[in-house]
């Protein structure tokens, strides 16, 4: 049976759905077995902006739940050239986030053309532009990808300050903005317990967010979360995110005015004219982290780097790259092995040694 959570991401897809071709309801439903919701829910989000572009451009007049399968068949490769430069510049996509919704549309394509059939046996579409579309080339070597990390993410000292600053020094800045103080009061221990776990399990933020009271184990220091493929896993955490978490769930019930029944791990502040609490959403999450990062003076951190910023002292520390995948949840060892380049001391001695041995070579000339 389905999670409570799960089951929002389902009321969710189900929404977005009633706005949707025919086809793409039935290409989700061939995948409800080998995705998550939350991944559902992407691509539908995915597709949303593609049918809303065809539209735009004159392709069908609407509405965008009519748009035929023919049209998808007749699109020129110039004319999805034009819809990835449409994502890149007119909506700023970074080049890894044009990939993933290319990715949807090449899946969508290929159940169309290869997977669906019409009562006659024959492919809904015969002719597939976006085997023609190749993605952006954003591959690079680990140590580029780290280089490119450091100095984004939390280091050393940085780790357990910033951690202190949410719990107590962001108090400190603003005592005389009484507004931001009351807000930042009413939230401390919660703020406090989403960050320490972040920097404490490196759970990615559809995981935090999606977490119910039930899903803590604090004999066992565990979370049980549903990561990326719907597949359940139990992610440890750290013994300052245990002391965090029940700090804030001593608080959880009187402060955020909730039913005992709302099994929501982390809550919004009531909100409506019946001071209603409800799960935070995604987005939530990621502003509330933004704004610590900036009072904090460093405005590049965010819940992604929050991540990285643990997994780059669980290697420094542990140095089990097996463990450290594990526990990040990734399908690809390559993915992790990133975190192995990050804070390479050796290699930064050595090439330290080597300009010292060209200044001495210098001198000697």
């Amino acid at each position: 049976m389905a999670n409570p959570n799960q089951q929002r991401f389902y009321k969710n897809l189900e929404i977005i759905l009633a706005e949707l071709p025919w086809y793409v309801e039935e290409f989700i439903d061939n995948k409800r077995r080998t995705l998550s919701p939350a991944s559902l829910l992407n691509y539908c989000h995915d597709f949303k902006i593609f049918f809303n572009w065809i539209l735009t451009e004159g392709f069908h007049p609407g509405p965008l739940k009519d748009i035929p399968l023919s049209i998808l068949e007749k699109l020129t490769r110039q004319q999805i050239e034009t819809f990835l430069s449409f994502l890149k510049h007119q909506l700023n996509n970074k080049d890894l986030t044009v990939n993933r919704k290319l990715s949807a549309l090449k899946s969508l394509y290929n159940y169309l053309q290869n997977i669906a059939e019409t009562d006659e046996l024959e492919p809904y579409i015969h002719r597939n532009v976006m085997a023609k579309i190749e993605f952006n080339q954003v591959s690079e070597d680990p140590e580029t990808t780290a280089n490119r990390m450091e100095g984004k993410i939390l280091m050393g000292d940085e780790y357990e300050q910033f951690r202190a600053f949410v719990a107590e020094g962001y108090a400190e800045i603003f005592k005389e903005d009484k507004k931001k103080l009351n807000f930042y009061q009413f939230n401390r221990e919660r703020d406090t317990a989403i960050v320490s776990l972040f920097l404490g399990s490196g759970l990615r933020l559809s995981e935090l967010v999606g977490l119910d009271l039930g899903d803590i184990d604090f004999n066992k220091f565990n979370a049980r979360v549903i990561r990326k493929g719907n597949k359940e896993q139990y992610v440890y955490f750290s013994e300052q995110a245990m002391l965090d978490l029940q700090d804030y769930i001593r608080i959880r019930i009187e402060r955020y005015k909730i039913d005992k029944t709302n099994k929501a791990l982390f809550l919004s502040a009531p909100m409506g004219p019946k001071g209603t609490s409800r799960r935070l959403t995604p987005r939530a999450v990621e502003k509330l982290v933004e704004k610590y990062a900036i009072a904090y003076g460093k405005p590049s951190l965010s819940v992604h780097k929050l991540r990285h910023s643990f997994a780059t002292r669980y290697h420094a520390e542990i140095n089990d790259v097996p463990k450290l995948r594990r526990q990040l949840g990734h399908s690809s060892i390559q993915t992790t092995m990133i975190y192995t380049h990050i804070q390479n001391d050796d290699l930064k001695k050595a090439i330290n040694q080597l300009n010292m041995m060209d200044k001495l070579k210098e001198t000697d000339n």
